[in-house]
C-alpha cells in the first residue's frame, strides 16, 4: 500500500490562499468597475435632467421678449438674441439626482439655441484596488435643445393701417397659432408648441 508524502499537503496550501486571494481581488475588481459605471450612469442621468429643465426653464423666460419682438415686428432679431442659461434650475435638477453643476453655459444660434450642462456626481468610487479612487468622481454632460418650431409666419395687417395685428404661425408638427400682438395668449399656453426642447448629442 502507498502512502502519500505529507509534503504535498503542505506545497498545495499556498497555492490555495494565492488562489484564494486572485479571485477575491477579481471580485472586488468587477465591484469597483460596476460601481463606477453605475456611477456614471447616475451622473449622466442627472446632467440630462439639469440640461432639460434649464431648456424649459429658458423657453419659460421667453415670452416677455418674444411677445415684444412681435409688437416692434423684429422677430429675428429676437430669435438670435444671446440669453441667459438658467443655471440655477439647472443645480436644482442636479441636486434632486445627487450631483451638482460645474458648467452651464447656453450657445446661442438663429431658430436653434442651445445649453450644455456638466455634472459631477457627489459619491466617490472609493474603491480599495483602485488607487485614488476615494475621491474619484463620476462626470457627465448634456446638451439640450431649444428648437423655434414655427419658423416664417404670416403677418396680417387687417385694418391696412400699416400694423400688423396678427400673427399666424405654422408649425412643424401641423398646429396653427395665431398670436394678436396687442393681446396674445397667455405664453405658456403656446410655448411649448413654438419652441420644442429635446436633447441632443454633444
Amino acid at each position: 500500500m502507498r502512502t502519500r508524502p505529507r509534503g504535498d499537503a503542505g506545497q498545495a496550501f499556498p497555492i490555495y490562499i494565492m488562489m484564494v486571494a486572485g479571485l477575491l481581488f477579481l471580485a472586488l475588481a468587477f465591484f469597483a468597475v460596476g460601481k463606477a459605471s453605475a456611477l456614471r450612469n447616475g451622473s449622466q442621468g442627472a446632467a440630462d435632467a439639469a440640461a432639460l429643465a434649464a431648456a424649459q426653464q429658458a423657453r419659460d423666460d421667453f415670452g416677455p421678449g418674444f411677445y415684444a419682438s412681435l409688437r416692434d415686428n423684429m422677430l429675428d432679431a429676437f430669435l438670435i438674441e444671446p440669453f441667459d442659461a438658467p443655471c440655477s434650475e439647472a443645480q436644482r435638477l442636479a441636486s434632486a439626482n445627487d450631483a451638482d453643476h460645474r458648467l452651464c453655459y447656453p450657445t446661442p444660434g438663429y431658430l436653434r439655441d442651445r445649453i450644455t450642462v456638466e455634472v459631477e456626481g457627489r459619491k466617490p468610487v472609493d474603491s480599495p484596488v483602485l488607487p485614488g479612487s476615494q475621491n474619484k468622481k463620476a462626470k457627465a454632460k448634456a446638451t439640450a435643445l431649444i428648437e423655434f418650431s414655427c419658423p416664417n409666419p404670416k403677418a396680417v395687417d387687417s385694418n391696412s393701417d400699416g400694423v400688423q395685428d396678427l400673427f399666424i404661425f405654422t408649425c412643424r408638427n401641423g398646429e396653427i397659432v395665431e398670436i394678436p400682438p396687442a393681446g396674445p395668449p397667455p405664453w405658456e399656453s403656446v410655448s411649448r408648441t413654438l419652441f420644442d426642447v429635446r436633447l441632443v448629442d454633444q
